[in-house]
């Protein structure tokens, strides 16, 4: 017997007539399956609709009957059972709708014949509503006039409260104005909310929002500052018994029991995946103290100095400008987005007031706590306990910092299996990743503005000041570009490999309009793995011009050759270089890197550029409008502690407590021109391209370290 494979109107073999007579020789006959063989078939359909081509040969097998045959009946069974499926819901819809029009045919019955529920009369007239209506507006005349007596009462509170700590009152008169009162170069113009992570706010909104915050609320963010700001002084010049030795990595963390004895609060989240975190360090670094201040009053310097953590920052309200000078009593609120760069682990958002108080001359503290502005119960995933840093000007160009971070979580999206130790050991967001950071880009602007800054430049290729910050700005930039790269909005997954030790590659699709990158469809992919080597060790490998031939597909296994180096620290790992590659068929191309390594991690970020961009850079021109795409590696410690491997434990490396390294690699490629309208538009093999050179980067990467035996 034989099923016609054009056959799809029936359900199953007995539904089929003979259809063949001896008249027609060049038709095939058509049977029907015996009783027997539909009672089995059926028998087997109630357990396994679906049956792989396995099961169908044992089927074919047992029943006497083809593996074609065993194929179309299930087929033709499963479209039976839909029709049936989709028969019997359009019955329940059709009843359904039925009912429904009869009840709405009831309730504008009952409407006509409404009658009033307490006299059993006819409804109010219009002269009697009115009435009624009149009479709730005095009521709310009333109430209003009680509630700014209330307010009068508060506000005096608040300004007593605010002139004890900051020397300075609130008027009742001063408007709460976005900028208002700004003169020291912070960025108030900018709404300082995403509004493509709030889809539902538009502008008009957020303007309605802000002119709806009354004095009170002023007065309310004030009264939240202050309070945040004693509690971090304290926290910052006290030890113990606040602060206590972690048993696990020997870091500063809360003793719970002491802080909350001192500061009872409920938690923020109420749920059981919520944890918080908590770290103290402190340093010196080479910036005078004022500077400091400027720097973290400002969002835009604010991102500069710390690219490696902060994603985006604005000043959404400036409340006090602070006085002049000193900026004593500034209080702004701002937001953050903060991230660790890999597009495993979602970033962090606060919204949070930050206050400026100037405790004696030459020390000051910032302090930060997230405030729910939006009052919509924000689905930001973190909240700011009183964190921020003392700043204690030394005089000489130097400072002390001194910072705390203290933060609630609340995982309800567990954190990847590879960044689980890194991001629940509290050293991902921790005080010492700021100060570390902190620390690596003062030295980095201590190098930039020394006079004899170019003598350091070995190669001969930059010989004027001019030129050596020209390239030092478009190393700076190709980094910001990078880091923010990293977030991989709306990315496509792919798998990788084994998924015990690599993450699969992440792809993302984006069209740049941005001046300073190249216009067009950009494809940007990334990939996460763990590595059982030092970070100091990985670190090195890529930094190292002898190796690049291993693994950099801009040399196409050329060896290369370092034309010009520009320090950026007393750590030999901070360096701006140009290498040009020995490819005979490409003699116009050179690349850029910028390699930074500190105590929280390690990257290395490079980009090709053509000889005429460079001699514009090399010559003092502004770099800013050079389209630059880079790709690069970011490298940390895995947080797991350290199990006797090959760690280093050298000055500055990095992760040097760590049990192996986690290596995030990142390829940014221009796809299509400015012509092409929407990703939809993009040919899917360029992405399938994309994830083919990033898998096999990191293939030949894990030869190079001899990690093959990874999967």
């Amino acid at each position: 017997m034989e099923l016609s494979m054009g056959n799809n109107g029936g359900a199953s073999g007995d539904e089929h007539e003979a259809a063949s007579n001896s008249r027609d020789k060049g038709k095939k006959a058509y049977h029907r399956h015996s009783n027997q063989n539909i009672q089995q078939l059926e028998r087997f359909f109630k357990e396994c609709p679906h049956p792989d081509e396995n099961q169908r040969r044992q089927l074919s097998r047992e029943l006497g009957l083809e593996a074609k045959q065993i194929k179309f009946w299930f087929q033709n069974k499963r479209t039976q059972k839909k029709a049936q499926s989709e028969r019997a819901d359009n019955s329940v819809l059709r009843l359904e709708n039925e009912r429904i029009q009869c009840e709405n045919l009831a309730i504008i019955e009952a409407l006509k014949n409404v009658i009033c529920p307490a006299c059993g009369g006819p409804p109010f007239g219009e002269e009697e509503r009115q009435r009624s209506l009149q009479k709730l507006k005095q009521e709310n005349a009333r109430l209003k006039e009680e509630a700014s007596l209330d307010y009068f009462n508060e506000h005096e509170k608040v300004s007593t409260l605010l002139t004890k700590y900051i020397g300075k009152s609130i008027s009742q008169n001063d408007s709460l104005t976005p900028g208002a009162g700004s003169s020291h170069g912070v960025s108030t113009t900018n709404p300082g909310i995403d509004l493509e992570r709030n889809p539902g706010l538009d502008n008009s909104q957020l303007v309605n929002k802000r002119r709806g915050i009354l004095d009170m609320e002023k007065a309310l963010m004030a009264e939240t500052a202050v309070s945040a700001a004693d509690e971090l002084v304290r926290l910052l010049r006290v030890n113990e018994p606040l602060w206590i030795k972690s048993p696990s990595d020997g870091r500063c963390i809360l003793d719970r029991f002491s802080y909350e004895k001192l500061y009872p609060r409920d938690s923020h989240f109420k749920s059981s995946n919520a944890r918080v975190e908590s770290s103290k360090d402190s340093a010196m670094v080479i910036m005078p103290g004022m500077d400091l201040v400027d720097m973290f009053l400002d969002p835009n310097k604010w991102m500069d100095f710390f690219p490696t953590i902060v994603t985006k920052a604005r000043t959404i309200l400036v409340l006090e400008a602070g006085t002049e000078g000193n900026r004593n009593g500034s209080l702004q609120m701002m937001y953050e987005q903060m991230h660790i760069l890999s597009p495993l682990v979602p970033p962090r958002e606060f919204y949070f007031l930050r206050l400026c108080q100037q405790l004696e001359p030459g020390e000051w503290v910032i302090a930060d706590i997230s405030y729910d502005f939006m009052r919509d119960g924000s689905p930001s995933r973190a909240w700011r306990l009183p964190s921020g840093c003392m700043i204690q000007d030394k005089s000489n160009g130097c400072s002390k910092v001194t910072w705390v971070e203290h933060v609630e979580v609340d995982d309800r999206t567990q954190t990847h299996r590879l960044y689980r130790d890194l991001i629940c050991g509290r050293s991902a967001y921790g005080a010492e990743r700021w100060i570390a950071s902190l620390r690596r880009i003062c030295e980095r602007l201590a190098f930039y503005r020394e006079e004899t800054a170019t003598a350091r430049e070995f190669g001969g290729v930059i010989t004027s000041p001019e030129g050596r910050k020209s390239m030092v700005n478009l190393a700076h930039r190709m980094v910001k570009i990078f880091f923010a790269s990293l977030g991989m909005s709306g990315k496509l997954d792919f798998p990788l490999l084994s998924e015990v030790h690599n993450s699969g590659v992440r792809v993302a699709i984006r069209k740049n309009t941005e001046q300073g990158q190249p216009i067009g469809m950009v494809v940007s992919a990334a990939t996460s793995l763990w590595l059982p080597l030092s970070p100091q060790n990985v670190f090195n490998f890529f930094k190292d011009e002898k190796s690049r031939i291993q693994w950099d597909i801009l040399s196409n296994s050329n060896p290369v050759h370092v034309i010009s180096h520009i320090s950026n620290g007393t750590n030999p790992g901070n360096c701006i270089s140009i290498t040009r590659p020995f490819i005979p068929t490409e003699n116009n191309m050179l690349i850029l890197q910028e390699s930074c390594t500190d105590s929280s991690g390690s990257m290395v970020v490079y980009a090709p550029l053509d000889i005429p961009a460079m001699n514009m850079v090399i010559g003092g021109a502004d770099s800013s409008i050079i389209p630059i795409l880079p790709s690069g590696f970011v490298i940390s410690g895995d947080g797991r502690p350290d199990t006797g491997g090959d760690s280093s434990t050298s000055t500055g490396s990095t992760g040097a407590d760590s049990g192996g390294s986690l290596l995030t690699v990142a390829f940014q490629i221009l796809v299509a021109g400015p012509n092409a309208t929407s990703s939809t538009e993009l040919n899917m093999d360029s992405v399938a391209t994309v994830n083919t050179l990033i898998s096999t980067t990191v293939l030949k990467i894990k030869a190079a370290l001899n990690c093959s035996n990874l999967g």
